[in-house]
């Protein structure tokens, strides 16, 4: 597990994975109160900044517990958070997470969460040692739904009327991703 009071930055190429400061607010309330960006996800959007404030808070506890590791997705260019990447329901003796993800709606369709993912998986089934991901969608999210299957995650369920939000009643999509399933995982080589 990780041995610092921080999560380490991940990069890729246009995106970096880092730390959610206080400063971050703000963007944080940007994305997480559009009803767009919330559409599918399981709760409502964001009616006040101090949501993001406390968001803030409850992600570095999280993290100080070790029960959660969510970062901010940040342009590299000019360091902006425009997203959030996360593993959650951390399960170590299972080497097993679950994966979240949101973007800003104006940066949907760039390939920055193709990005940030990449960057989440490797470290998740390198540094982490993860042997499974899980990821449960909206199944009218078809952009999520396509994010995954390119990273090689598979449908493995459907549950029926599972969440309930803003008096919606909505289903779920449950997918997997077995590490060595992984296209970015390492080859094994021939032994010799």
């Amino acid at each position: 597990m990780i041995d610092s009071n921080r999560l380490p930055t991940l990069l890729a190429p246009r995106v970096a994975l880092r730390w959610l400061e206080e400063e971050d607010v703000d963007a944080l309330y940007r994305i997480f109160s559009n009803p767009e960006v919330m559409r599918y996800w399981s709760s409502a959007p964001m009616v006040d900044r101090d949501e993001a404030r406390r968001l803030v808070v409850e992600i570095q506890g999280q993290f100080q517990r070790r029960t959660g590791f969510r970062w901010a997705i940040a342009r590299r260019e000019d360091d902006l958070a425009i997203g959030t990447c996360s593993l959650f329901h951390l399960d170590p003796n299972n080497r097993r997470a679950e994966v979240g993800y949101a973007l800003g709606r104006e940066h949907w369709g760039k390939g920055y969460m193709g990005e940030a993912l990449g960057a989440l998986l490797g470290f998740a089934f390198g540094e982490l040692g993860l042997h499974r991901l899980e990821a449960d969608v909206d199944p009218r999210n078809k952009a999520s739904i396509k994010s995954l299957e390119r990273l090689g995650f598979r449908q493995e369920g459907h549950l029926r009327e599972r969440w309930l939000v803003n008096g919606e009643v909505q289903d779920a999509l449950f997918f997997g991703l077995l590490r060595r399933e992984w296209p970015g995982a390492p080859k094994a080589s021939p032994a010799g």
